[in-house]
């Protein structure tokens, strides 16, 4: 009897030493409270497509392919290394640059992110830049905004209404503080909800290979680069108390895992920012016009008969498109068009090819018609005014048969539209590609449509 008792001291004694000098990153990080969301993660993706179609009238995007990929590239690394239980499939994510000088960046629920020129300028490193965005993303992951969008309910209709489309009040923009409105619930945080994006943010960082000391860092950055009043990202993002304290103290208890960061495509992204001219401040925009789109086309240009290929990251996709257009990727699909095409969110001219990613539950074999449905009724939620027309016909996509169809309506700018839809099922998933016209410009088109669906190719291998 007292052998058993030994050996159970001897067993209760390493079990207290291997808590107390477990090694760094083992299990030590700190836990971050689970808050109960009445919204589905789908309206998310609702609401924050809504409030980026208002942010995007007012910010002028900077549209500069690299540097669209860069940050994208950036924001792909994290969203893959959130914990599985933050990865929702219904999200979104896509990452555009605004070319302000103000140091800012902001992630709208469901993952529309918006990351400001000035604050790549800012960034000392990588690991700076990542940081922030890694805080932003966190915010979405944790679905802060839909959150403080359901408090925010209780304050009456026109709040809520005042918090999709406040971006005018007025009808005078409203400068540095163009986020007020949407931005109450979907920017403004409350200090517990940044302390958990603070805490998420850098164990997000340790899992990508970065040093979140770097977002402790940023931080004092952002402090002494602000100026007078401080940049817009502190004032919307209140600081929850000695939090270039706890963030160093919480960098101490994780893993970098991975680490092979370089700095030399951050620091070709700056040269290339710095030999674009002086950006214009957020008090600048608001006082006068948007900054010209960075194209080499001019408005109404045709589309070129040269084409040039694009190839997405992972080398799946592969499709070519007039060179006098542009390629902006976001998380699954990309969008083809030149710039003076492109208002807003919305593209008047161009195309778009993705991937549509059912429901886990709602997987398996689709029918070419059951397949074409779901692309159809996802273009038709954002744009109500079409309306499916003619006979639907065989198409081939990438080497298979596919199904296609034209889809007509008046858009919100009083122009006839004319878009035809082409898809078929590719494993769990369905492979698309939308082409979108004016109705009376749609046989000037027709020639480039017809060139981008004969090369598409789909790796299915590595899907």
């Amino acid at each position: 009897m007292k052998s058993s008792k030994k050996v159970l001291s001897v067993f209760v004694l390493n079990i207290f030493l291997l808590t107390i000098f477990q090694p760094i990153g083992f299990s030590a990080q700190t836990p971050i409270k689970d808050h109960k969301n009445s919204y589905p993660p789908s309206e998310d993706v609702k609401l924050g497509r809504q409030a980026a179609t208002e942010v995007e009238k007012q910010l002028p995007l900077l549209n500069d392919r690299e540097v669209d990929a860069y940050i994208a590239g950036l924001g792909g690394r994290i969203v893959a290394s959130l914990p599985g239980k933050y990865q929702f499939s219904e999200f979104r994510y896509s990452y555009k640059v605004v070319n302000v000088k103000d140091l800012n960046a902001f992630a709208l629920p469901g993952g529309y992110t918006y990351v400001n020129r000035g604050l790549i300028e800012a960034a000392k490193n990588e690991g700076e830049l990542i940081g922030v965005m890694a805080h932003e993303i966190s915010h979405v992951a944790l679905r802060h905004g839909t959150l403080q969008y359901a408090k925010g309910k209780k304050v009456g209709t026109w709040a809520t209404i005042a918090a999709i489309g406040g971006l005018i009040v007025g009808g005078e923009a409203l400068g540095s503080a163009i986020y007020s409105g949407f931005g109450v619930y979907f920017l403004k945080f409350s200090r517990e909800y940044e302390k958990e994006a603070d805490l998420l943010g850098a164990q997000t960082m340790a899992r990508a290979g970065y040093d979140p000391r770097d977002l402790a860092n940023m931080f004092k950055t952002l402090e002494q680069q602000g100026g007078k009043g401080g940049p817009e990202f502190l004032s919307d993002h209140p600081n929850p108390g000695n939090r270039f304290e706890y963030i160093n103290r919480e960098a101490e208890m994780l893993q970098v895992r991975d680490s092979n960061v370089s700095n030399r495509d951050f620091l070709r992204i700056r040269e290339k920012l710095s030999g674009m001219g002086r950006a214009r401040s957020m008090e600048e925009v608001s006082k006068g016009t948007r900054a010209p789109a960075s194209s080499r086309s001019r408005p109404g240009d045709p589309p070129s008969r040269s084409l040039k290929s694009y190839t997405d990251q992972r080398g799946t996709v592969r499709v070519n498109y007039p060179d006098n257009w542009d390629a902006y990727a976001s998380q699954d699909s990309v969008s083809f068009a030149p710039a003076w095409a492109i208002e807003g969110t919305d593209i008047t001219r161009g195309a778009i090819v993705g991937t549509y990613v059912p429901n886990a539950r709602k997987r398996g074999y689709l029918t070419l018609d059951q397949a074409l449905n779901k692309v159809v009724a996802m273009l038709q939620e954002n744009n109500n005014y079409l309306r499916e027309e003619g006979d639907r016909r065989s198409e081939r996509l990438s080497g298979k048969t596919a199904l296609g169809t034209f889809l007509r309506g008046t858009n919100h700018a009083g122009d006839s539209e004319r878009v035809y839809v082409v898809a078929r099922q590719s494993g769990d998933n369905i492979v698309y590609m939308v082409f979108i016209s004016p109705e009376r410009e749609f046989r000037q088109y027709e020639p480039a449509f017809n060139s981008m669906l004969s090369s598409y190719t789909i790796n299915e291998r590595l899907r």
